[in-house]
């Protein structure tokens, strides 16, 4: 090879031509390891704990927990303050659809509601520890502040009878009535 058949600095239009398609990417919301509408999970895993949650919280008279955001709750904060809890989900996600594949011969998303329980159930015996980690951030998805992700539209504090508490630092005084509210 010669050093004519070296490749040289790019020119500034493939420099341009780079520079243009590396914003787009960032533009369509490229993000590493996720898929989809998610930040962290990928269909399959948010599929899994799409049922997962709606056993823990089911719907009623209310949503559900994934119909309150709680999987928009979770990915978020798998993104930020659970990012501790990243591998726990991964390999606790893999792990029940792989239990669910051999009991049923199906993901959980296809399975009936009876066998969704079954497979729940299953779960919750066999990975308590994953179990739990998931319960308690379904609980706090679902009956937190709709500011982080879940409890869309305040439905569990409209399911309790509690009306919505202002923001933090905010409306803290009613002025119609001269003091503090």
């Amino acid at each position: 090879m010669d050093s004519s058949d070296k490749p040289g600095p790019p020119t500034r239009r493939q420099f341009v031509a780079a520079s243009v398609l590396g914003g787009a990417a960032l533009a369509v919301g490229c993000k590493p390891g996720a898929q989809g509408n998610w930040d962290f999970f990928n269909e399959e895993q948010a599929r899994t704990l799409t049922v997962l949650c709606d056993q823990i919280i089911p719907a009623d008279d209310f949503p559900s927990a994934s119909q309150a955001g709680v999987l928009t709750y979770i990915d978020r904060q798998l993104v930020r303050f659970y990012q501790p809890h990243r591998d726990a989900y991964r390999d606790g996600l893999q792990a029940a659809l792989e239990q669910s594949r051999k009991r049923f011969g199906q993901d959980p998303a296809a399975l009936s509601p009876s066998q969704q329980l079954d497979w729940v159930t299953g779960l919750e015996s066999s990975d308590r520890e994953f179990f739990e980690m998931v319960r308690q951030h379904t609980f706090e998805g679902y009956y937190g502040s709709p500011r982080h992700g879940g409890n869309q539209d305040a439905v569990s504090w409209k399911m309790l009878g509690l009306s919505e508490p202002p923001n933090l630092g905010r409306s803290q005084y009613d002025l119609t009535k001269g003091g503090r509210s």
